[in-house]
């Protein structure tokens, strides 16, 4: 069988641990019957043995699938990962959603997406990237009594993502260790209503509104300040037609929204203005997780 997850970007701005989108980016595993276990590793962290000796997907997988089988088998294993790592692309929770889904699938047990979410959430506590990876699209998410509760939006065509994938990381764990202890209740205030603004803006398809509607006040600016070249991305992002342009997660990555008539533009200026970065343009994604027997 063969399980592909995509790459998602969260927070969108003011959404903080709350809104998400799939991005058509994906990380692919492959997993066959064999006489032993064995692991192959292609694509972004294939030069990084730890990787392969402390495999994240393996771990995760063993301790679901030990649980279900009633007969223990062995596979093989082929990894091959288009997401790059600790970019604030979600590669993390698309190891963690393919390697439990992968599990139940091996065994041929029926799960639904909603299980598959909710038993996620003891690897992580946050439903800003797990939801869009397993659900596909644009999502906003919250946890109640351990359980995810969503509403999904599918994108359109006529939409893209353009990432900005700097030289080097942001740590997830640093990134959120900036960030205040308090805030005040005008910024709390701000962050909702503009939260609830960006969230009723891809419901309704109002693109044009997302420049204000995605404006943040309690992580992005903290964050940013580890790598200050990212207020120039999004300076020059707004400048060439971003719709909106907001860090990935925690970063390092810069995401934005575009026209697809307006991507070439705005691509071709980024390069100019940053060239020791990656940029990349990929369409939106609306399936989520899919496993292929």
């Amino acid at each position: 069988m063969t399980i592909t997850v995509p790459a998602t970007s969260a927070n969108l701005g003011p959404g903080f641990d709350t809104l998400g989108l799939a991005i058509n980016l994906r990380n692919t595993v492959k997993i066959t019957p064999a006489k032993f276990h064995s692991v192959s590793l292609k694509g972004e962290g294939a030069k990084n043995p730890k990787l392969k000796d402390n495999n994240m997907f393996i771990n995760i997988f063993d301790d679901f699938y030990k649980n279900l089988s009633t007969k223990p088998r062995q596979f093989r294993f082929e990894f091959y990962n288009e997401v790059p790592l600790s970019r604030g692309l979600g590669s993390s929770s698309a190891v963690i959603i393919s390697a439990i889904a992968s599990a139940y699938a091996v065994e041929g047990i029926k799960l639904s997406k909603q299980k598959l979410l909710n038993l996620a959430l003891q690897f992580e506590s946050h439903p800003d990237n797990i939801t869009p990876a397993v659900v596909g699209g644009f999502t906003a998410a919250i946890v109640e009594d351990n359980e995810v509760h969503y509403i999904k939006k599918s994108l359109p065509n006529d939409i893209c993502a353009v990432v900005v994938i700097p030289n080097r990381p942001i740590s997830t764990t640093m990134a959120r260790k900036t960030l205040p202890f308090k805030y005040s209740k005008n910024d709390t205030i701000f962050n909702v209503s503009h939260s609830a603004l960006t969230t009723a803006a891809f419901m309704s398809e109002n693109w044009e509104i997302l420049r204000e509607a995605t404006k943040d006040r309690m992580h992005q600016y903290f964050r940013m300040k580890q790598m200050p070249e990212l207020f120039s991305v999004q300076k020059v992002a707004y400048k060439n037609g971003a719709l909106m342009s907001t860090l990935s997660g925690s970063g390092s990555t810069f995401f934005n929204l575009s026209y697809k008539k307006d991507a070439a533009k705005l691509i071709s200026k980024l390069k100019d203005n940053f060239p020791h970065f990656k940029i990349y343009s990929y369409d939106f994604d609306n399936q989520g997780i899919i496993v292929d027997y």
